[in-house]
């Protein structure tokens, strides 16, 4: 499982997806609940599964971010 902790959403995605994992969810990481529409301006504050840990592929990987400057 990478640790995608301080990248821009889309960078964890993307990472995620390289690494073979597709089962991804998101979370404004605030409690607000808004919907992440430009995964650029959101950096991922946490992971779970937590990154360095195993993961089978179709393992639920749920992504909390807040947007940059939070």
């Amino acid at each position: 499982m990478p640790n995608v902790v301080g990248l821009n959403h889309q960078l964890a995605q993307d990472t995620m997806q390289a690494a073979g994992f597709y089962y991804l969810t998101e979370e404004d990481a605030t409690g607000q609940g808004r919907l992440l529409v430009n995964d650029r301006n959101w950096v991922v504050v946490s992971q779970e599964p937590a990154g360095g840990t195993k993961a089978a592929p179709e393992t639920k990987i749920v992504l909390r971010s807040k947007k940059v400057g939070e």
